[in-house]
C-alpha cells in the first residue's frame, strides 16, 4: 500500500508508447502519477488537457507526468492523438497499479454500484519515495497544485 515518506510502489505496465513502463526506470526524476476513470470523458479530458498545458513546466521541474487508468492502449492512443498529450498513458487492464495505490474503489452513481478508479494523484520525488498524495481530486486547479507542491518542496 502506497502513503506518504515510504517508497512508492513500483509496477509495470503497458504504456502508450508500446512498451512496459516502470516507475523505477524514472528514478532520479520527480514523477507526478496520477489515476484517472476513463478516457475522453469530460472531467479525464480537462485533466489530461490541464497537465499537456504545463507540460514544459514541469520538464523544467525535472518531473515526469504518467497518467493511470484502466483502459487498454488502443485507446489512449486514441485520447493522446485526438488531445496531443505530450505524456505517456499506462493501460492498467487488471488493476495492478490502481491495487497498490489504493485507487480502486466502490463508486455509485445514478443509484448504481461498480468498481471504478478514485481519481488520485501521486508525487514521488527523485529518490523514489511518495513525497505527496491527492486523494478524491477534483480537478479544477488540481495541476497548478501539483505544480506548486513540486516547486516548493522537491527543487
Amino acid at each position: 500500500m502506497a502513503s506518504v515518506g515510504t517508497k512508492a510502489p513500483d509496477f509495470a505496465l503497458p504504456a502508450s508508447d508500446g512498451r512496459n513502463v516502470s516507475l523505477s526506470e524514472y528514478k532520479g526524476k520527480n514523477i507526478v502519477l496520477y489515476f484517472y476513470p476513463k478516457d475522453m470523458t469530460p472531467g479525464c479530458t480537462t485533466q489530461a488537457c490541464d497537465f499537456r498545458d504545463l507540460h514544459e513546466d514541469f520538464s523544467g521541474l525535472d518531473t515526469v507526468v504518467l497518467g493511470v487508468s484502466p483502459d487498454p492502449v488502443s485507446r489512449h492512443e486514441k485520447f493522446i492523438e485526438k488531445h496531443t498529450l505530450p505524456f505517456l498513458l499506462l493501460a492498467d487492464e487488471n488493476q495492478e497499479a490502481a491495487k497498490l495505490y489504493d485507487v480502486w474503489k466502490l463508486k455509485k452513481n445514478f443509484g448504481k454500484e461498480y468498481m471504478g478508479i478514485e481519481r488520485s494523484t501521486f508525487i514521488i520525488d527523485k529518490e523514489g519515495t511518495l513525497a505527496k498524495e491527492y486523494r478524491k481530486v477534483k480537478v479544477k486547479d488540481h495541476v497548478q497544485e501539483v505544480k506548486a507542491f513540486i516547486a516548493e518542496h522537491l527543487q
